[in-house]
């Protein structure tokens, strides 16, 4: 499994980024081995982090290279502060699986 993690400082979102962060985030879920995602918020430093699973690197490439990221990350400096993505091999996973995960794809009958 592997995850990009997007942290990030906001600045005024408008009807532009919304358009293009909801049309990626709904193609992202249907890349297969798109395994989920998670968002978090630090109050206190004002930054938000979201973190999307992939079954490979493959998957995660279909996402760097899909026509409207390409959009949003030319124009990113409209609606972002500083910015960091990490890009992870997940080795292991413990605990309750799934916690936080939010859109997962529905298991595939059978498998």
């Amino acid at each position: 499994m592997y995850t990009s993690t997007f942290i990030f400082a906001t600045k005024q979102y408008d009807d532009e980024f919304h358009r293009l962060n909801d049309e990626i985030a709904e193609r992202a879920r249907r890349i297969p081995g798109f395994l989920g995602e998670e968002a978090w918020e630090n109050p206190e430093t004002g930054l938000h982090s979201e973190v999307y699973y992939w079954e490979s690197l493959e998957s995660l490439h279909e996402l760097i290279g899909m026509d409207t990221h390409r959009v949003a990350k030319g124009a990113h400096e409209q609606w972002l502060g500083p910015y960091r993505v990490v890009i992870g091999q997940v080795l292991s996973e413990y605990g309750q699986k799934g916690l936080a995960i939010e859109h997962a794809p529905l298991p595939v009958p059978g498998a």
